[in-house]
Parts: structure tokens; sequence; C-alpha cells
């Protein structure tokens, strides 16, 4: 039977409360000390690791310590500071367009309207809300490959697309906590729930997910406890 909104809702307020107990101190993990920063460090984690851009990142920002600088930037320069994050050339696009289009229009400060900011340069809505959540506290729903991955397999939703995963969580998480929810799902599925071979058997929430796409075969098959046992049964 269909689950209501409601129950989805009361099943999310659990979920959080023991995710929040195993991560207190989750927080985005892109370093970065402006909003722009934070932007540009956006930018360069697609298609790579938070540690990755965190490497690059120092060089990059005291060669250009300005969105100004940014924006009258010779291209090849900035593509050889980010070349190890792929995809380089188009990265470097996309930041030096947004650096130009805040210079232009929005007086050298990134904007804090979700409308405003995904008229820049490679900023959609999961990098807005990032931006939003993290460098002005304006409560976002960042929806990465983790999070599309986690809210499936919980059963929280059954969309793959990240701006209808985002819609879907919006009533079913307090506005409050988007940001923190975001940031708590993306931890979890970068500590446990890989896509390949998830920890169920260590899992905090795993009494609370119902595994959806799980099978046996895709569990970690390291662990030979009884809580591993329990959940490679389960739903048989």
């Amino acid at each position: 039977m269909k689950e209501s909104a409601a129950q989805t809702q009361k099943k999310v307020t659990p979920i959080i409360e023991r995710l929040r107990l195993a991560y207190p101190d989750v927080r985005c993990a892109l370093d970065f000390s402006t909003p722009w920063e934070l932007l540009v460090a956006t930018i360069l984690s697609a298609q790579c690791t938070d540690k990755r851009v965190n490497m690059v990142t120092p060089a990059l920002f005291k060669r250009f310590s300005s969105v100004q600088s940014f924006a009258s930037a010779r291209a090849e320069e900035v593509e050889a500071l980010i070349r190890s994050t792929g995809f380089y050339k188009n990265k470097t696009k996309n930041i030096l367009g947004a650096a130009r289009g805040i210079v232009e229009h929005h007086g050298g400060e990134v904007p804090r309207d979700m409308k405003e900011l995904v008229a820049l340069p490679g900023v959609g809505r999961k990098t807005a809300n990032v931006i939003l959540g993290n460098a002005y506290e304006i409560p976002g729903i960042a929806v990465d490959t983790h999070m599309i991955r986690l809210n499936y397999r919980l059963g929280i939703t059954k969309h793959s697309d990240p701006v209808k995963i985002e819609y879907a969580l919006m009533p079913l998480v307090p506005e409050t906590e988007w940001t923190e929810y975001s940031h708590l799902m993306i931890h979890h599925g970068r500590s446990r729930c890989f896509a390949r071979k998830p920890d169920c058997a260590g899992c905090e929430i795993l009494s609370l997910c119902p595994r959806r796409g799980v099978t046996a075969s895709t569990l970690a098959r390291s662990s030979k406890s009884a809580e591993f046992k329990k959940a490679a049964s389960y739903g048989k």
C-alpha cells in the first residue's frame, strides 16, 4: 500500500535524529571563506571529490583573490590551476562567466536569491542551494548523487530527477533543517550507504530503511555479524 505524505514525514524525523547523533559535526565538506569561494568550489566539485577540490582551491584563490580578479582572468591560467579537477575547460568557462555576471549585474556580490543564482553560468539549483544554505544560512536542499540514492533506498521518494526530489522533500523536512538534512544524507552516503556494497551491517538507520533497490549481492560481503545476516534476509 502506498505510503501517505504524513507517514513519510513521520519516518523522516527519526532518520534525521539518528544521523544527527552519528554525525554531530557534519558540515559542508568544501573549504571556503566567502560566498564566491564556495560558488567556485562547488562548480569545481562536479565529477570531482571535495578532497581534490580542497587541494586545488588554495593556490587558485591565492592567484585570484576576488570575484573581480576572476572576471578579468585569462582562461588558460585558470585552466592550468584547476586541471586536476577534470572537465577543466568547461569549469573555467562557467567560473569566469559567473564572475563576470556577478560583477556586471550584482555589484561584485554573490546574490542571495535562487532565481538570480541559477541565471549565472554553471549554477543550477543544487549549487544555488549549497550557496544559500552554507554561505548565507538560507535553508536549501542540495540534491546530489548521494541524496538521489539515499532518498530512494529509504523509500522517501521514487524520483530520480534532482529538482523533483528537492520539491518532494520540502514538505517532508522542516525548512529550518533543509541544509542540515542535505549534509547528513550526503555524509552518510559517503560513509555508509555506498552505491556499491552499502555497509548495511554498520548502518545507524538500518531499522528505518526498507532498502529499496538493495539486494543481497550489493551488500558489503565482509561482515559476518548477525546484524548483516538480518539485513541480507530482510524483505525476502
